[in-house]
């Protein structure tokens, strides 16, 4: 049965919205009421569709658990050098995905649970509260994704501008029940006052302000579990 979304209702809009002007991003504890947050991390825990995703020079590529298992150990330590290197000169990443279509027509023809979650946050009532909180009253839907972050994968700073996107703000649903600040994968602000960080948690939004950079610092190999999400943006472009 798919969880059921509903906001907790004890949730100060008014309150957050002025957290949020004061430096274009607020974490929302508490998002979902109900058990709708146990259930989402039960259902990521379970996917085996997941997809790595890495940045090479020419793309984007994207490898399913059955092409990383089918590589070669030399094929495996040469694809993590190209990665690795990437990430000391600029923009890179390595982490797991589940994609959500855009298009409403799409979600409602899907039996993922993930694409009930993102016509949720899509929904009037959703819209609405995260509207008054940045302060944009033209989102029309939320693109989503979920992620999930083993040791060693990261994610380095990046503003997530992409002209023609019409992202107004990013988001981070914390799926993470136990975490240590010292097993990394920390969601990292920066600025010229410096570097701030947000541990990993569960059942909470962190919501931003889109420019603004940001990094995911990468998972430890001390990290006992996975590091897990759902991530996108509130935009104000036609869903389809």
């Amino acid at each position: 049965m798919d969880p059921v979304f509903r906001l907790d209702p004890r949730l100060d809009a008014a309150a957050l919205a002025r957290e949020y002007e004061q430096s274009g991003r607020v974490r929302i504890v508490g998002l979902l009421d109900g058990t709708a947050a146990v259930s989402l991390h039960d259902e990521l825990r379970a996917r085996v569709d997941w997809q790595q995703i890495v940045l090479t020079e020419q793309r984007v590529v994207e490898l399913s658990r059955a092409m990383r298992h089918s590589m070669s150990d030399e094929g495996r330590s040469a694809l993590d050098k190209a990665v690795y290197a990437r990430a000391r000169q600029g923009f890179q990443f390595r982490y797991e995905a589940i994609r959500v279509p855009d298009t409403a027509a799409e979600r409602r023809a899907s039996a993922d649970p993930l694409a009930r979650l993102a016509e949720w946050m899509s929904g009037t009532e959703v819209r609405d509260f995260l509207s008054a909180i940045i302060g944009a009253s033209d989102i029309t839907f939320a693109d989503a994704q979920a992620t999930a972050f083993s040791p060693g994968d990261f994610l380095t700073g990046h503003d997530d501008e992409v002209q023609g996107r019409q992202r107004r703000a990013a988001y981070v649903l914390g799926l993470t029940p136990v975490w240590r600040a010292e097993w990394g994968g920390l969601l990292l602000f920066h600025d010229e006052a410096g570097v701030k960080g947000f541990v990993p948690s569960f059942n909470t939004l962190d919501l931003f302000r889109v420019p603004q950079v940001h990094s995911v610092s990468e998972v430890t190999r001390a990290a006992a579990y996975r590091r897990y999400s759902v991530t996108g943006w509130l935009r104000a472009d036609p869903a389809g």
